[in-house]
């Protein structure tokens, strides 16, 4: 890959910054209907300005934090190679092509990371461009899904936990048989000099957890073993909160076991992330009262669970295309998990916005008259950290027929609906828990099934082709069948206090249990029974058009910091 492609992202990231906060309103030349159609997709991401106050940091800690930008800057190149391997020759053929339809095209590549329309079960927008590769550009050019899949099967011991691990690509080998590459070597060139800006980061910063974890993530980045650069970022401490390395597996779609390369560089806001820092107190007592059997409840969660509320300065990667995250939770690695626990990170002002310019209009069109005065800021903020701190929650280490497995790679291509599906729902089950100890005020109660219902159409505006948006099909489909939701006579949709509790104790039991017997087959039925949009919801969903889907971040506090 051309190391010119990190610099070229980073000047269209600065572009995109600059560009004018509203979308044009010219027409389309006369008969140029590809364009006003490309312009009007585009439009369903509200151009917005992302800032973070960074005005307290020192000049040493600002010159860290511009060397990891520039470290994250990297990760977008990487980003589009991990998606399809003719993702950079394709960019740069669109820089050249300076016309209107040019133009339309480059924004929405660069909204997508490729190019497809990810809102539009990734539908083709660039003419000649192949349909979205379901294996992306881990897996070798030309195999099937069976094929790779036997191979896998046929390995044991340490050749199998690489091939089914995040951080190998699955290459053929001189003689054509099926070989695994380290991302070390995969991504050489590139990961170098993400490597140089983070230990340029670490010299610079004067806060030692910050510093451990900068020096081990540029090791891990050449040696290709990531524990303990994961163990330096659950234990990191600082006003700088960076996330960079490979860590979501959305995009390969076969398996769900490839990491993709993203990055978050924030700062933390420590009176929001000490005040939330309570709920990961009660954590052991949610998972001892799962509605599951409590043989599949964790007796012993790891014994870290930090919680970071923090403000966006830079995005790249897998975490900046299409929809913006609004929190995650991580790392991944069922090891990392069982030894040391996970941190949740919430992006505050990525979630105020995401409120404002999605949420509130999305419930004037959907909710009935009466339940739009309980759509609240606080509660759609909590239940993403709620759903953050359940992904922790649940069977992961799980044992199927006698052998040791995870939920992960049991449940194969179904497994990120699924698990999206059981941290939206037991994230309702655990606040509902927290109420019911006076833990959370009384009146959350009122506000946070009203909020959840509004934000999952929110959320089926990202697709059922994307794991989120599938998983809340299931959800919304679920407790519409069981009467916790229900439709009104002029088609908006309302709560059943009534029933609410009861269905969401009942979906989140179903979907862990499944995780617990890692049944691929029940997994695969309730995607295909659930994960569907009815006509109600459809006839919601057409009514927002003018409605944007979600944000398109403009990272200002970055590119002033890196001029």
């Amino acid at each position: 890959m051309a190391v010119a492609s990190a610099s070229l992202i980073a000047t269209l990231a600065a572009c995109r910054a600059q560009a004018p906060t509203t979308t044009p309103s010219a027409p389309a030349p006369a008969g140029d209907t590809a364009v006003a159609d490309l312009r009007a997709k585009s439009a369903r991401f509200a151009p917005t300005d992302l800032t973070a106050d960074i005005t307290a940091l020192p000049a040493n800690e600002r010159d860290a934090l511009a060397h990891m930008v520039r470290a994250a800057q990297v990760m977008d190149a990487l980003f589009l190679e991990q998606v399809w391997a003719g993702n950079e020759s394709l960019l740069y053929s669109l820089l050249r092509d300076e016309s209107p339809l040019g133009k339309a095209r480059l924004r929405e590549f660069l909204i997508n990371k490729g190019p497809w329309q990810r809102l539009d079960h990734n539908a083709i927008f660039i003419p000649g461009a192949p349909e979205k590769p379901p294996s992306a550009n881990y897996y070798p050019e030309g195999a099937t899904k069976a094929d790779v899949e036997q191979w896998i099967n046929s390995l044991g011991g340490a050749e199998k936990t690489k091939a089914t691990g995040f951080f190998h690509t699955i290459r053929r080998g001189p003689d054509g048989r099926f070989v695994t590459v380290p991302y070390s070597i995969e991504y050489q060139g590139a990961l170098s000099i993400a490597a140089q800006h983070l230990r340029a980061a670490a010299a610079a910063t004067a806060q030692p957890t910050l510093e451990a974890f900068l020096e081990t993530r540029a090791a891990a980045f050449v040696s290709n073993d990531y524990y303990e650069s994961d163990v330096k970022w659950m234990e990191l401490d600082a006003t700088i909160e960076p996330t960079i390395g490979p860590y979501e597996v959305y995009e390969d779609e076969w398996f769900n076991y490839k990491a993709a390369f993203e990055a978050f560089i924030t700062v933390k806001d420590r009176t929001e992330s000490d005040k939330l820092q309570q709920f990961a107190g009660s954590l052991q007592e949610i998972e001892n009262n799962l509605p599951i059997d409590p043989r599949y409840r964790n007796p012993r969660l790891g014994a870290l669970a930090p919680i970071a509320v923090v403000n966006t300065v830079f995005s790249a990667g897998d975490g900046n295309r299409g929809v913006q995250t609004a929190a995650f939770n991580l790392p991944n690695d069922e090891r990392v998990i069982r030894e040391k626990g996970s941190k949740r990170v919430m992006l505050k002002n990525n979630q105020q916005a995401k409120f404002d310019k999605v949420l509130v209009p999305i419930s004037k069109v959907a909710l009935a008259a009466g339940d739009q005065g309980n759509v609240a800021f606080e509660a759609f903020f909590t239940h993403i950290l709620m759903h953050e701190l359940m992904h922790g929650l649940g069977p992961h280490d799980i044992t199927v027929g006698g052998r040791a497995t995870t939920v992960r790679q049991e449940l194969k291509d179904t497994y990120s609906a699924i698990e999206e599906a059981k941290a939206d729902i037991s994230g309702l089950f655990a606040l509902q828990f927290l109420v019911d100890k006076g833990q959370l005020d009384a009146s959350f109660e009122r506000t946070m099934y009203t909020t959840f219902l509004a934000s999952a159409f929110r959320s089926l505006r990202f697709g059922i082709n994307e794991a989120h948006g599938r998983g809340q099909a299931i959800q919304l489909n679920y407790l519409l069948d069981k009467g916790a939701f229900s439709v009104s006579g002029d088609g908006t949709f309302r709560v059943d206090a009534a029933k609410i509790r009861e269905a969401v104790k009942s979906l989140t039991g179903q979907i862990m249990t499944l995780q617990a017997e890692g049944s691929y087959a029940k997994a695969r039925q309730l995607i295909d029974t659930l994960g569907t949009i009815r006509p109600p919801t459809k006839a919601i969903l057409d009514k927002l058009s003018s409605v944007p889907v979600d944000i398109e971040p403009r990272f200002v506090t970055a590119i002033d910091l890196l001029k």
